[in-house]
């Protein structure tokens, strides 16, 4: 755990210190695109932030190489170089999108090519644990096919839920804090060294996306843009990949009869890493309601709209903090929830916590609905968003009789108005009298 922890602060380390001297290369490279009609931001901000995180991904596969216990992940197998390959590939093309826009389906491409460079290095599913059935062992082609659309799935996903500051790092980091916890109770509880290049990614994400948290948090100086953002999707994949098809089920023997009833008990461990729809079932969600927004209304899948989940919750009145937080919040409960269940699926503690805890989202997310009124006499104890509306009293409009007698202008009050009031209702009979001398 020492030698974890110790490759986490140093990605994190590497990642928080380069991220600055990116921001300044962004800037003069002219990486900082206008403001398009979907951003939520109000001024330019330079992208590239994904600079940063890959070398802090270098810096963390080095530093475990060099450690005692986790360079026998390097000498048994193949995958963090496979690893390496692959978020090579997917970040050069994320900094040429970020600086010149590539095109959507060329990007596809992209990361279909990523996906291919680590199943030809080894990196890819062999078998899958099914209910009922046990084991199945995939042909190469199907191994293929499956490892490739896992990969472009969660890239996907973790790019189009990047569109408030920090939300896709803290969700990719909440993702990776569950995803570590799982795969370090694999390896150390069960023995099984299979699982140890899935924990050592896990614990490199983490860093990655901590590191870069402080400069993207809101309001952000830095975006981690496609390079970031394909990256870290790219990195979790491939954990999820590593532990799902290439730990056997058997090994655990959680249960002494036969593969079947095996494989049955550790379902609930498997399918929520099969295709990671729980550790990052929000950004995964996100994704399918976008597809098939777009293509009900006859537009390209890729195509950008206002229409996320991120972008809803300002719709409904949260602020840009509490929108996020709230997504931190569901993220957190999938996430942890599933790992709970894998851990001990009969318990009915961890289902009740988790539907109070769902209770306690629904209410957050319907806050903004049921703002509270103070009464009259505490008004002036609470900020004004918790204050009644006063009835607006109109103005009598002034004959030219009555404004010879009196000069004295009469004001409205208009509740949630701080000193424009008197100035609003004053500017109109000035400016009567002032057409009425030039006559």
């Amino acid at each position: 755990m020492r030698e974890y922890l110790l490759t986490l602060c140093v990605t994190a380390a590497v990642t928080y210190l380069l991220t600055g001297p990116v921001r300044k290369f962004a800037i003069v490279a002219g990486a900082m695109p206008e403001i398009r009609a979907r951003d939520v931001h109000r001024e330019p901000t330079p992208r590239l932030g994904g600079i940063a995180m890959f070398f802090g991904l270098c810096a963390g596969l080095l530093v475990a190489d060099h450690l005692a216990n986790l360079n026998e992940v390097f000498a048994k197998s193949n995958e963090p170089r496979a690893l390496l390959s692959g978020a090579a590939l997917i970040w050069l093309i994320g900094v040429l999108d970020d600086k010149f826009e590539i095109d959507a389906l060329i990007k596809l491409g992209g990361q279909m090519i990523a996906a291919g460079v680590m199943v030809m290095q080894g990196l890819t599913i062999l078998w899958l644990p099914i209910p009922s059935v046990g084991s199945v062992a995939l042909t190469q082609w199907q191994g293929t096919l499956l490892t490739v659309a896992l990969v472009v799935i969660t890239i996907n996903a973790v790019n189009f839920v990047d569109g408030l500051d920090g939300l896709a790092a803290g969700m990719v980091c909440i993702a990776a804090a569950a995803f570590f916890l799982y795969a370090y109770r694999v390896w150390v509880s069960y023995g099984i060294e299979a699982a140890a290049p899935a924990t050592l990614f896990a614990a490199i994400l983490m860093g990655m996306c901590l590191g870069f948290l402080p400069h993207n948090m809101h309001p952000a100086r830095i975006f981690m843009g496609d390079s970031g953002s394909m990256l870290i999707g790219l990195v979790l994949a491939a954990g999820a990949i590593s532990i799902t098809g290439q730990v056997d089920p058997d090994a655990l023997k959680l249960f002494a009869g036969s593969e079947k009833a095996a494989v049955h008990q550790t379902v609930p461990v498997y399918i929520p890493l099969l295709l990671p729809l729980t550790i990052i079932a929000i950004p995964a969600a996100d994704l399918i309601l976008a597809i098939v927004r777009r293509t009900w209304r006859g537009q390209s899948p890729f195509a950008a709209d206002r229409g996320h989940l991120h972008h809803r919750l300002l719709e409904v009145g949260h602020s840009h903090s509490r929108a996020v937080l709230i997504m931190y919040f569901w993220s957190a409960l999938i996430a942890f929830g599933a790992l709970a269940y894998s851990v001990n699926s009969a318990s009915m503690w961890i289902v009740l916590g988790v539907v109070f805890l769902s209770a306690i989202g629904l209410a957050l997310l319907l806050l903004p609905r049921f703002t509270p009124r103070a009464p009259r006499w505490a008004e002036h104890f609470v900020p004004p968003r918790y204050r009644r509306r006063r009835a607006v009293v109109e103005e009598p409009v002034p004959t030219p009789a009555v404004e010879e007698e009196s000069r004295t202008p009469v004001t409205a009050r208009v509740a949630g108005v701080n000193g424009a009031t008197a100035l609003g209702a004053r500017s109109r009979p000035l400016e009567r009298r002032k057409a009425e001398t030039s006559r």
